[in-house]
């Protein structure tokens, strides 16, 4: 297995998401910086969930709904001209177990939690026979989408945050995805912690292994960078639903970042999915996304919002309807606003191209 070299965008596909410019974003001294919607996807099918989910048959009934649902999520980008980050873990590029085998790295973590030891997972021999662990051709459905980026998601879902695993694992997981998406003709240049856990610690590595930007948690104190367990103690749960419905903890928009070095592009929403429980506030939950969407378009923010393709396996009407009605706000404040859609990587690219533009720093490194 090879090492991957910093960057790979002479290779065919590698970057389909740069784009920004046929959006009419034009660098020039002075002016504002455009309000811009970046949206990203944890692309993870079983492998996000195998410690708490046994693959029995409704899990593969969710997951093989989940892989229905892509096309029509990317229908849905198409109609609207939008870009889209999709996160993926990496051992979902193999085409088959031999291949995946093929790029695991030497070192893995060594968790306290064996359940979350992905190397225990058993594996059928490829997509044909396992599309919950296997996914290339789906992967390369998104890559022929115009403005999808095709980013990184750890090459195991590598929980950076757990107790057990260290630096030197995360970077052997990083550079066996790095690798094996190399092998398809991808250059991953952003990243996304699986379940959210931000390792500042491993920042430095993901920089010198080409990775140009990651997402940053929403600065809201309850959902901060933790473990798991942590993430899921009764009162930051509940804050964290409540707060789709009702403004508990602001816009949570960001500013531009002010170069071209490792950026946080940190989130500022969980697309939380259709409950038919909580049907009835279904206008507050548009509400929300739509004011901060708004304060980003007048205020030249970014709004980041993000979900798994997952999310949508159960009541896939009733997601899709709602995702609709999300980017018809925000073709509305392209139209009004000039707001555009961005990935987190070309986000990287439109700021090298307007330095002068360039007024204030957000977790840059």
């Amino acid at each position: 297995m090879s090492t991957a070299p910093a960057n790979y965008s002479h290779l065919p596909g590698s970057n389909n998401a740069l784009l920004a410019s046929d959006q009419g974003f034009q660098a020039s001294p002075g002016r504002k910086r455009p309000g811009a919607l970046v949206i990203s996807l944890d692309f993870e099918l079983h492998w996000g969930v195998r410690d708490s989910a046994p693959l029995d048959r409704n899990e593969r009934a969710r997951l093989l709904s989940a892989r229905r649902i892509v096309p029509r999520m990317l229908d849905l980008f198409e109609e609207f001209s939008i870009h889209a980050t999709w996160a993926t873990v990496g051992l979902l590029f193999a085409q088959s177990r031999t291949e995946a085998e093929a790029f695991m790295p030497s070192r893995r973590p060594k968790y306290r939690d064996s359940r979350l030891d992905p190397y225990q997972e058993t594996l059928g021999s490829g997509e044909a026979d396992d599309p919950f662990h296997f996914a290339p051709s789906l992967i390369a459905e998104v890559a022929s989408r115009p403005g999808q980026e095709i980013a990184c998601h750890s090459f195991s879902h590598y929980y950076a945050m757990e107790p057990g695993q260290a630096g030197e694992e995360f970077e052997a997981d990083l550079l066996s995805a790095v690798a094996i998406a190399a092998q398809s003709g991808h250059s991953l240049r952003s990243y996304v912690f699986p379940r959210n856990e931000v390792n500042p610690e491993y920042l430095s590595i993901l920089k010198r292994s080409g990775i140009l930007a990651y997402r940053g948690t929403e600065p809201a104190k309850i959902k901060h960078a933790r473990s798991f367990d942590e993430q899921r103690r009764p009162h930051r749960r509940l804050g964290r639903l409540l707060d789709s419905y009702l403004d508990l903890c602001g816009n949570q928009t960001c500013r531009w970042p002010h170069d071209g070095r490792l950026i946080s592009v940190a989130a500022s929403r969980y697309l939380r999915p259709y409950s038919p429980v909580l049907q009835p506030f279904e206008n507050s939950r548009h509400a929300r996304i739509a004011q901060a969407m708004k304060y980003a378009a007048e205020h030249g923010e970014i709004f980041h919002l993000w979900w798994h393709p997952e999310d949508f396996s159960y009541d896939c009407n009733e997601n899709l309807r709602f995702l609709r009605s999300v980017l018809k706000t925000f073709d509305s404040y392209r139209a009004q606003h000039g707001m555009v859609s961005v990935g987190m990587a070309e986000i990287i690219s439109l700021i090298e191209s307007a330095q002068p533009m360039c007024t204030s720093v957000t977790g840059a490194i």
